[in-house]
């Protein structure tokens, strides 16, 4: 029987939350993309954005796996345009820089484990975009 994506996913984001530089490589990756998202994150308390993080990720696994969607909805609200005003065109950024690094930081990465996040968390990302 086939592994649910979201099984395979909560296995390799696991992995990746071994080395605690993951998140610090996720944000170099993130903010390198372009001014305006480096701009963003200019008077930002790094490591809590990067407990923060941690955090988010995991609700979008919690909920892939199920979970209520009541977290990421706040999230959504907070993301939204009354909030940090996240554009929603800004979320495929954010996506590819997370498989880029979990790539670099999962040593049993592949073809179908980028297969299996992008399947799993997209919903979830789409909550939080669709909040815009």
């Amino acid at each position: 029987m086939d592994t649910p994506d979201s099984d395979i996913v909560f296995q390799s984001y696991g992995r990746c939350c071994n080395n605690p530089q993951f998140f610090v490589d996720f944000y170099d990756r993130f903010m390198g993309s372009s001014d305006e998202i480096r701009a963003m994150f200019r008077d930002t308390n790094m490591p809590q954005q990067r407990h923060l993080l941690r955090n988010g990720i995991m609700q979008l696994i919690l909920v892939a796996r199920g979970m209520p969607e009541t977290k990421l909805r706040a999230l959504g609200a907070s993301h939204s345009r009354k909030g940090y005003n996240i554009r929603p065109e800004l979320y495929s950024v954010w996506l590819d820089a997370l498989l880029h690094t979990v790539a670099r930081h999962d040593p049993q990465f592949s073809g179908e484990i980028d297969g299996a996040w992008r399947r799993a968390i997209q919903p979830g990302i789409d909550l939080i975009r669709n909040a815009y």
